[in-house]
């Protein structure tokens, strides 16, 4: 990922097609060793392709992405409307107790958030 971040960076500078230099001069500017295997993948992958229409594609295919429970939520809610009452129910019974979890290890640390 941070090749990847490195290579956008010089893009944003302004430069088309970066190359392995640029993004080795980026990470090491910021006390990243480069590898370059890795380098000259993003590298290859990247060249002669216009970075705005990678960043589209990928929201494209990020779209089409399920997202954690709402697939479950939505099939349990097809039987009929009883089915859905019972995830919520678990899922507000789930939040309560890691509320009580998160109040209890702060008392475990000896002090308070405005002691």
């Amino acid at each position: 990922m941070r090749y990847v971040a490195a290579y956008l960076l010089s893009a944003l500078s302004g430069k088309e097609n970066p190359d392995a230099s640029d993004i080795k001069k980026i990470l090491e500017s910021v006390g990243i060793e480069a590898d370059d295997t890795r380098m000259n993948k993003v590298v290859t992958e990247l060249k002669g392709k216009n970075v705005e229409e990678v960043i589209a594609q990928g929201y494209g295919k990020l779209a089409s992405v399920p997202a954690g429970g709402a697939v479950a939520v939505a099939t349990s809610a097809a039987p009929g409307a009883g089915g859905a009452a019972a995830p919520a129910a678990a899922a507000e019974e789930k939040k309560e107790e890691k509320k009580e979890e998160s109040e209890e290890s702060d008392d475990d640390m000896g002090f308070g958030l405005f002691d």
